[in-house]
């Protein structure tokens, strides 16, 4: 949760810190860039700088990405018609408006807008991945302020985003934002506040501190479980699935079996439960109402404080690759069958017993294989090398191992035969594998080994920082526990793999959620992002800027949908040799053939796996 800090603050420095912030992008993109302030208010206002200034960098931000010409504009000055804020009324309110003369919103999409990830089925955020919220946060930071956001659009004039604070805090500003019953609200604390706190805090919380925090929980439906029974010796489970049933099924199980259990019947109370209880081990359905079981999953991974925990996945989907690929130790398929469980709890137990992680590296060249061993190392992993196929084979027949790294230049088989034997071996197959190599992939060894392997590391200048991290996820290493050394290799991995940096990628969609939601998870990765809302006008875009390095490409559009487009573009020369990714949400036989035919590199079915994306994006990126 956040907590305000509420201070005087000068009004006229506020913003003064803001125009600094935007000043060079203005000019670097040939916009105006103005702020008024209206000199009858009041020089300072009692509130939260930071989260003030969060907001508008989050507005100013989608203005300068979504406006192409003209300008900016930032007004500061009481509201225009008295407004009933949602906490209550207050005496004297200031207005922070943000108009440009952007591309605008249609009517039908302004309130999902604030939503980005909500998808027009109702699926979440897996769609385009997990972060980059803006409009959503600022709406519920505004809504912590005791302040109310307010959205005036007209598709293709612009748009104006006004937030509307009180002047002094009203009493019911900065409640827990777990009190409010809104899926968004979780949102909020899975920031830079989360990741600290997860830093900070590796440990359970004593019994009696949970004992005593259990009136500030969020009531789930009835349903009995342990939270009021714990202890710190207690082995945990925190089961976050959301029909009544199946989760009394589970919890009996697993409580025959030595567990304490925590349920959870939203995705976003899950979240909860697990900053807070820091269970031992998660079973997770997908099918959740809210924020989705992948949402869920991605939000736990990360955060440094619970990324190491074990998340065994349930759904009635066959999904169970994409579960592995984000850091699960294993899938259960519904419906179920006793044996099935029997054998999660049986992984999950073993896991969480298990003193010390098991590594194997297959790599034939000695030297790159004592780096990685020496890049992992620490005293709870325990490192394998090998040098050849069949060895890794017998190895892993042994049942033993958390994780395996592999190179793909072997003196008896290919990595590829290697691969294809393990997914045949029962004992071996659900043993996470690290495709970590310094050969250029094609596009279609790159979709092959996307069907074995958890993750695919090019080597480069950050895949050792890229390798430590994925390695630490799959062995559930406890981040904190790490030498500095590794923390901050791990942290270096995260934050860039220098792939993106200095890219330009054209984001050609006519539905401004997945225009919002691409965008902000393009540009977290240090990617400039440009934007066309159908086939003609991407057209346009790629003549007035000639620094696009890669296309992504929606398929169904208004004027020109995205099989002419791309036809259009693959006529000019210049053009003939950019990268260009199909999205298309009708994922039918002969999709794929159609757009690599019409000039697409690659083909992404709708909804988008986020890390299957970044993966591709890596490989026509580097």
């Amino acid at each position: 949760k956040i907590e305000l800090c509420m201070e005087e603050v000068r009004l006229a420095g506020m913003i003064d810190d803001v125009r600094r912030v935007f000043k060079d992008l203005a000019e670097e993109k040939g916009l105006t860039f103005d702020i008024v302030i209206d000199p009858a208010l009041p020089p300072t206002l009692l509130t939260d700088s930071q989260r003030v200034q969060q907001i508008l960098r989050n507005l100013l931000t989608n203005a300068f990405k979504f406006t192409h010409k003209g300008g900016v504009r930032l007004t500061v000055s009481r509201p225009s018609s008295a407004i009933t804020l949602t906490r209550g009324e207050a005496e004297s309110l200031i207005a922070f408006a943000v108009q440009d003369d952007g591309i605008g919103i249609a009517e039908q999409q302004q309130e999902v807008i604030f939503k980005a990830f909500q998808q027009a089925d109702g699926s979440t955020s897996r769609t385009y991945g997990g972060t980059g919220l803006g409009l959503s946060i600022s709406r519920e930071l505004t809504k912590l302020l005791g302040g109310t956001i307010h959205l005036e659009s007209r598709e293709g004039q612009g748009s104006t985003f006004t937030f509307i604070v009180p002047e002094r805090p009203i009493a019911a500003a900065g409640v827990k934002p777990y009190e409010e019953h809104e899926a968004d609200s979780a949102e909020i604390a899975n920031g830079e506040e989360q990741r600290q706190a997860g830093e900070a805090n590796t440990e359970k919380p004593a019994a009696g501190a949970q004992e005593a925090a259990n009136n500030d929980r969020p009531e789930e439906g009835g349903l009995e479980d342990d939270q009021k029974r714990l202890s710190p010796d207690d082995k945990t489970l925190l089961i976050i699935e959301d029909d009544p049933s199946f989760a009394g099924v589970m919890r009996d199980l697993a409580r025959e079996r030595g567990f304490k259990c925590i349920l959870a019947e939203s995705g976003e109370t899950g979240l909860h439960y697990a900053d807070y209880y820091r269970p031992d081990a998660i079973i997770l359905d997908i099918g959740l109402p809210g924020i989705d079981g992948w949402e869920v999953m991605a939000r736990l991974k990360e955060n440094p404080g619970l990324r190491h925990i074990p998340v065994h996945f349930m759904s009635a989907a066959d999904s169970a690759m994409d579960a592995l690929r984000q850091g699960a130790v294993g899938f259960l398929a519904k419906p179920v069958t006793i044996e099935k469980v029997e054998e999660a709890f049986a992984r999950i137990k073993k896991i969480i017993m298990k003193p010390v992680s098991r590594l194997l590296v297959v790599e034939d060249d000695k030297i790159q294989a004592e780096s990685i061993k020496n890049l992992v190392g620490n005293g709870d992993v325990v490192t394998t090398l090998v040098s050849t196929g069949r060895e890794a084979l017998a190895e892993l027949s042994s049942g033993e191992y958390d994780c395996l790294i592999l190179d793909l230049g072997l003196t008896d088989m290919t990595g590829f035969e290697l691969l294809d034997r393990i997914r045949n071996c029962e004992i071996c197959a659900k043993v996470p594998v690290i495709v970590y190599t310094g050969r250029d992939l094609t596009r279609h060894e790159e979709e092959n080994l996307r069907k074995f392997t958890e993750s695919i590391i090019i080597k480069g200048v950050r895949s050792p920082e890229r390798l430590l991290d994925e390695s630490a996820l799959f062995l559930h290493r406890v981040e904190a526990n790490l030498p500095e050394h590794q923390k901050e290799k791990i942290r270096l991995g995260q934050r860039q793999e220098g792939v993106f940096e200095d890219k330009t990628i054209l984001v050609v969609d006519d539905d401004m959620r997945n225009v919002f939601a691409l965008a902000n998870l393009l540009e977290e990765k240090g990617v400039k992002v440009a934007v066309a809302r159908d086939g003609l006008e991407s057209l346009a875009r790629l003549e007035q800027n000639k620094d696009i390095d890669l296309v992504l490409m929606d398929i169904m559009m208004p004027k020109m949908d995205g099989i002419e487009a791309m036809r259009r573009i693959r006529e000019k020369p210049e053009h003939r040799e950019l990268p260009i990714i199909a999205l298309t949400a009708k994922a039918m036989k002969g999709d794929r053939a159609k757009c690599i035919e019409a000039g697409a590199n690659d083909y992404l079915a709708k909804p988008v796996d986020t890390d299957r994306l970044i993966s591709i994006l890596k490989v026509w990126l580097y």
